[in-house]
């Protein structure tokens, strides 16, 4: 079958895609952005606990109400097996192509996407480092709460959501489903989306949304065996 020129529908989706280039991937701009905060205060604070003598003239211990669990992000496009790619978006480039971001060790973005007949299919796995969990849960809850609609994924990170949403544009159905995962002090966000162009209908909502669990559950397994503290 012989694949059509991509529609204005598509060519909409993928400008972002540029635009976010060249800004550095802000996910601020996304509906489930937040932008960490920095870590000095902590690391103020620790020097001070260090610095502190007790009764007997010995240093006290320091201690940190902050602690991170993770400290940096992992490569994104290592985050989601190619057994998945596959899957989920038939036809890709199984390496994925990384976005640029102005900090790889807060953020770091990859996506996959491609068109196979008339089936179109978009992949983003993001990985975000905050300063402690309680920056975490906070972030997590103000982006649900901003994404209603959805509900919770059991056994999935510290906690996660998914919602799954349907557009027409120019009588072109696309449905698309994003997860969030809490997992300590990280934070992991999922998007996939598909249309097809054919029939101009949308993929089914257990099909989009069953997708971005699984690409959620690759992800998190990715960080837990990566970077984390031993």
């Amino acid at each position: 079958m012989q694949s059509l020129p991509l529609p204005l529908a598509l060519t909409a989706r993928l400008l972002p895609v540029a635009v976010l280039a060249s800004a550095g991937w802000a996910l601020s701009s996304g509906p489930l952005a937040a932008a960490p905060a920095t870590d000095q205060k902590s690391a103020r604070g620790g020097q001070t606990s260090q610095g502190t003598q007790s009764a007997g003239g010995a240093s006290a211990p320091a201690t940190s109400a902050a602690t991170k669990t993770y400290t940096a992000a992992p490569a994104p496009c290592g985050g989601v097996s190619v057994k998945t790619i596959e899957s989920l978006v038939p036809g890709a480039k199984k390496a994925g192509k990384e976005i640029p971001s102005t900090d790889e060790s807060i953020r770091r973005t990859c996506s996959w996407n491609a068109l196979k007949g008339y089936d179109y299919r978009w992949l983003d796995v993001s990985f975000e480092i905050t300063d402690s969990q309680a920056q975490a849960q906070k972030s997590y809850t103000q982006r649900t709460a901003d994404k209603g609609g959805g509900g919770a994924v059991p056994g999935l990170g510290d906690s996660a959501y998914s919602v799954v949403n349907l557009t027409t544009e120019d009588k072109q159905q696309t449905r698309e489903g994003v997860v969030l995962v809490r997992v300590a002090n990280a934070l992991v966000s999922i998007t996939y989306n598909g249309s097809d162009f054919e029939t101009k209908k949308a993929p089914s909502t257990d099909e989009i949304n069953k997708g971005a669990i699984k690409a959620a559950k690759d992800a998190v397994a990715a960080l837990e065996g990566g970077q984390k503290k031993g």
